[in-house]
């Protein structure tokens, strides 16, 4: 192990330390993180200062500027009015129909950050509504969001699957992988998810922030109200951008650059002013995910994923009991990634099972759909996707009580995925 690689766990470590004392900001603490990976040679500085123009980071800060906007219009006040009517005013029978949005729109959005920022603006409302903490809420939507990702073969299922073919086909694997298999091998979770997140979600959540919430929806009450034009023009953006995240690739346009566009035009509309857009910009929360993905990115560079990576498929080459394996390629990724980007764990990971299962005459597929899964169940840290540290800042939580919520529904999706996978898509 190389000194470099040393010193970037050494700093990993010293910065969830940071993060779970909570003394300091979370994006001073990413800063720090950052100028940390720098001086010590862990990350260059083109590599350091590209993070801050990172897609996810544009596509983070511009959304919720995009979201105030849409909370500013009446659409909010109207939909929220018609979900309560149908729900016949019951808190969590709103809550339950705005959960099924999101396991919804998860799976036809490549993001499960921007799904997040679809529908949290609802959810706060709701809570305003129901005179219900915030904190009760946003984590189990954002579990949701996340959790019931890449099932349906739409979306990102279309999109990872594509990546697992190519792999499939590098290392001459005489199969393929399809959008359904993400289906095929995580269906119920499209409804495990939801129904935690709906009860036992909800009743593990604090009653209260941990920490300051660093993102509310505005108070429309002591604004001045909007024109025809600008409250339209709200509505219009946002469902604009909404529908650039379905078909904008067709056309040349990544997501980034629609929610930017959005951003800008939100103003430019008169559905926000100036300084309300720069108020809605989570400036606290871009710092922390930019100080979290340069971590990611020291820490994949440094090879400390390949190494594990090897040694794993060294150490599980002569295991031939599909549920071991199964639970070998779930746990292992799951923790890497509560400190390092999902997608980037489950890069690492998706040649080393084909490796292993090459090696010992055993299909992929499952392991592939395992690895997935683990990946969209971290929930621990800021580090593992884009979308913990919206729910953070919504939520008003810190690294304890995420760990606080996690640690148990983990461990219950672990064992049922496991078993489940492995038994619809067995390996042998």
């Amino acid at each position: 192990m190389s000194t470099t690689m040393i010193l970037c766990i050494v700093i990993f470590v010293v910065s969830l330390v940071l993060y779970a004392i909570n003394k300091l900001p979370m994006g001073v603490v990413g800063m720090a993180t950052l100028c940390a990976l720098v001086l010590t040679g862990c990350l260059d500085q083109k590599s350091a200062l590209s993070y801050f123009a990172n897609n996810n980071v544009v596509m983070m800060a511009s959304m919720f500027v995009v979201s105030a906007g849409l909370s500013r219009t009446s659409l909010v006040d109207k939909f929220s009015a018609f979900i309560c009517k149908v729900t016949g005013g019951s808190f969590k029978r709103t809550y339950l129909c705005y959960l099924i949005l999101a396991a919804i729109l998860t799976n036809l959005m490549n993001s499960p950050g921007a799904v997040f920022c679809v529908v949290f603006p609802l959810a706060a409302q709701m809570c305003k509504e129901y005179n219900v903490s915030p904190s009760k809420v946003m984590f189990p939507l954002g579990v949701t969001c996340v959790g019931c990702c890449c099932i349906l073969p739409f979306g990102a299922a279309i999109q990872e699957s594509g990546i697992f073919a190519g792999f499939l086909e590098t290392y001459e694997m005489e199969m393929t992988f399809l959008p359904s298999d993400f289906t095929m091998g995580r269906l119920p979770f499209l409804v495990i998810v939801p129904l935690w997140a709906w009860t036992l979600g909800y009743k593990m959540a604090p009653e209260q922030p941990p920490v300051a919430i660093s993102m509310v929806a505005m108070d429309k009450k002591q604004m001045k109200p909007l024109s025809a034009f600008a409250d339209w023009a709200g509505v219009i953006i946002f469902a604009a951008v909404v529908l650039l995240f379905f078909f904008g690739k067709n056309i040349g346009i990544q997501p980034w650059e629609a929610c930017l566009a959005g951003a800008v035009l939100t103003v430019i509309c008169g559905t926000l002013t100036g300084k309300e857009a720069i108020a809605a910009l989570p400036v606290d929360l871009a710092f922390m995910l930019i100080g979290a993905l340069a971590m990611a990115g020291a820490l994949t560079a440094t090879g400390a994923g390949d190494i594990i990576g090897s040694a794993l498929a060294a150490t599980v080459g002569g295991v031939h009991n599909g549920y071991v394996l199964g639970a070998i390629f779930f746990i292992i990724p799951f923790v890497l990634t509560q400190f390092m980007q999902n997608q980037a764990v489950i890069n690492i990971f998706a040649p080393i099972v084909i490796m292993t299962c090459k090696a010992i005459g055993a299909n992929p597929i499952g392991l592939l759909v395992i690895i997935t899964a683990a990946g969209l169940t971290a929930y621990m840290t800021p580090m593992a996707t884009s979308a913990v540290p919206l729910m953070m800042g919504t939520g008003g939580y810190d690294i304890k009580s995420l760990v606080k919520q996690s640690w148990l529904v983990s461990i219950v999706f672990a064992v049922v995925y496991v078993a489940y996978t492995m038994t619809v898509l067995p390996v042998f």
